[in-house]
């Protein structure tokens, strides 16, 4: 094969995964663009080996199988809810290639140039950093390490010394002569431990955007090594890879408010003192008639308009599949049913997408923030699952918090907000969240969100109670509130990740929908434990994308919604994110659950979420419904009272 001829095939192949990528970027498309980019890698590596001459080589052969094998393998054992860190560990294994190959080509350093010695010695920093940074963030996302920023004495002082002395590593590579201890063993050694340094106090919240980075450097590990044995190939298809992560990178921080160095830096995962959220501003809305607080099931029933918010809640739940039976139930009363989707809600991209669209919920279903925003203010009711940084309102007036200024959803503009949360514990930020003591328009089920959203549907299911069959002065309960909502908004959190409750979640929704109840998902960017991490959980439950909207665009909703649905989120739901300063969550933009008329929260349990800071929707005592235990259990039980 001639020089010319590879190149052409190179660019052909290199513009098919461009093509394959754009069409990842539309529903309909997305499967058949992720086709072409697979299959269009897999040419270039049979064309390198045919334009290199090593078809023959059977020790090639035998690893590729050994790969085939592993990745069948785990295409059936890895569960939805471990899809970040094995994403995390794929971007590992991406950065010690390239370091491989550049450590390779380093050992042949006396026939190399200046130009491929010095690359060399970059892609192998850069591939080092990224398999140490990944491992810890694999780790972490496995819970093999503490989810927690983990900050050593002189953090900042270790870091900034092990980045400088890479750099300086590879400008010694220049230098002719250098013994392989110098020239390979020290730049792996100092590299490796600053993707340690820099990855270990990362928290869950900011781990989203760090795997986003990590896969960004993979690509450019493999760009730059490429350079260094002259490959065009290799280089354009990890630019391709390098310039998309950076992309998604950025796109995540702006939807958090965050700079990327204060987050590799470690400032905004430092741990902070729980600060008690001021409580949120409680509407007088006259009541002469009735005098009875509405259940979330009641208030869902009732619901013209839901927007439900997942979060990674909904994840560890893996409630999606409740969640859809939820919204489907709602469609079937007919309530207009939203998911509001965060950028950062989940571990990694596109989390809540991926399982709500296993799930089976349409596409068109999910709403990115600044869309579905504006929603929550004609929204009966927000069901939060699982979320709670990014819907906690605190992000807007909490200064000093890690979550202040971050644009959250507006689940507290929704006029009923129900959260299915595992506990009353602020989020990872550590702020408390003011929708968990709103005394008005917030019902808590906490627990697994499974068995919360499990209940709610069941409340759902359950015939409706007349004026003569109960008193006055009787508490409305979920299943009610939900079968009276017209519109209910389901805020996915982490909690529903952990009890696997997405597909709950799901028939949650189905059910609500099939009540004619309009139904959203309101998701927080940072709702999960990875980008998309919600996206990705309700997306394994065939929850339509068009369902779940991000923050900006779904929090306006919760201002018109009967019931916002919480499920195993926290601090994505708190409003003390507005208030309480000088907490890890001020100013922090959150879901506006508390905005809901009633609020029913899935947690698990009444604690604080990661961030420590009390969230005054547990306390609040009305327009909450607390269904407190595992996400799976509580959604099957609420399904069956529907």
């Amino acid at each position: 094969m001639t020089s010319t001829v590879y190149y052409m095939i190179c660019a052909v192949l290199t513009l098919g995964v461009l093509v394959g990528i754009a069409m990842m970027s539309k529903v309909p498309t997305a499967v058949k663009g992720n086709l072409l980019s697979a299959g269009c890698t897999l040419a270039a590596v049979l064309v390198t080996l045919y334009r290199y001459d090593i078809l023959s080589d059977w020790l090639l052969w035998g690893s590729m199988a050994v790969g085939l094998v592993i990745g069948l393998v785990w295409t059936v054992k890895i569960k939805m809810i471990e899809m970040p860190q094995l994403v995390a560990f794929f971007n590992g294994l991406g950065g010690a290639a390239s370091m491989l190959v550049a450590l390779l080509s380093l050992l042949e350093a006396p026939q190399l140039d200046l130009f491929s010695r010095v690359t060399a010695s970059l892609a192998m920093v850069i591939g080092s950093i990224t398999f140490t940074g990944s491992m810890i963030a694999a780790g972490k996302l496995h819970k093999i390490l503490s989810q927690k920023s983990i900050v050593w004495p002189a953090h900042q002082a270790i870091t900034t010394i092990s980045l400088v002395a890479s750099a300086v590593c590879v400008g010694a590579a220049a230098v002719e002569g250098l013994s392989p201890l110098l020239l390979i063993v020290v730049p792996l050694a100092i590299s490796g431990f600053f993707g340690i340094a820099f990855a270990i106090r990362i928290g869950g919240a900011d781990m989203p955007i760090t795997i986003s980075l990590l896969n960004s450097l993979s690509g450019v590990a493999g760009s730059i090594a490429g350079m260094a044995i002259g490959d065009p190939l290799l280089v354009a298809i990890g630019g391709v890879v390098g310039a998309s992560g950076l992309l998604l990178t950025q796109i995540m921080c702006r939807a958090m408010n965050r700079s990327l160095g204060d987050i590799l830096l470690g400032k905004t995962s430092a741990p902070a003192k729980p600060k008690a959220a001021v409580p949120a501003p409680q509407e007088k809305e006259p009541e002469p008639v009735v005098a009875e607080e509405l259940s979330p099931a009641e208030i869902l029933r009732e619901a013209k308009k839901v927007i439900i918010v997942p979060g990674y809640g909904m994840a560890l739940a893996q409630a999606q599949h409740l969640v859809k039976q939820l919204s489907d139930k709602l469609e079937a009363n007919g309530t207009e049913v939203l998911y509001a989707i965060h950028p950062v809600a989940g571990r990694m991209p596109g989390h809540m997408n991926v399982l709500l669209c296993e799930a089976d919920v349409p596409y068109e279903k999910l709403h990115e923030m600044e869309e579905v925003n504006p929603e929550f203010d004609s929204c009966d009711a927000a069901i939060i699952i699982g979320a709670n940084d990014v819907v906690n309102p605190a992000a807007r007036d909490a200064e000093g918090t890690p979550i202040y200024g971050m644009p959250v959803l507006n689940v507290d503009h929704a006029k009923h907000i129900i959260i299915c949360n595992y506990d009353l514990k602020p989020g990872y930020a550590g702020v408390d969240n003011p929708l968990y003591s709103r005394k008005e328009g917030v019902s808590m089920l906490l627990g697994d969100a499974s068995q919360t959203l499990a209940q709610l549907l069941a409340d759902l299911s359950a015939p409706k109670k007349s004026a003569s069959d109960a008193p006055v002065v009787e508490e409305e309960g979920p299943a009610e509130i939900l079968r009276e909502a017209k519109k209910v908004i389901i805020v996915p959190g982490y909690g529903m990740a952990l009890a696997q409750a997405q597909h709950l979640v799901k028939q949650l929704s189905d059910k609500l929908e099939a009540n004619g109840t309009q139904v959203l998902y309101a998701i927080h960017p940072v709702a999960g434990r990875m980008p998309g991490h919600m996206n990705v959980l309700l997306c394994e439950a065939d929850v339509p994308y068009e369902k779940l909207h991000e923050m900006e665009e779904v929090n306006p909703e919760f201002d018109s919604c009967d019931a916002a649905i919480i499920i195993g989120a926290n601090d994505v739901v708190n409003p003390a994110a507005r208030d309480a300063e000088g907490t890890p969550i001020y100013g922090m933009p959150v879901l506006d659950v508390d905005h809901a008329k009633h609020i029913i929260i899935c947690n698990y349990d009444l604690k604080p979420g990661y961030a420590g800071v009390d969230n005054p929707l547990y306390s609040r005592k009305e327009g909450v419904s607390l269904l407190l235990g595992d996400a799976a259990e509580t959604l099957s039980q609420l399904l069956q009272s529907i």
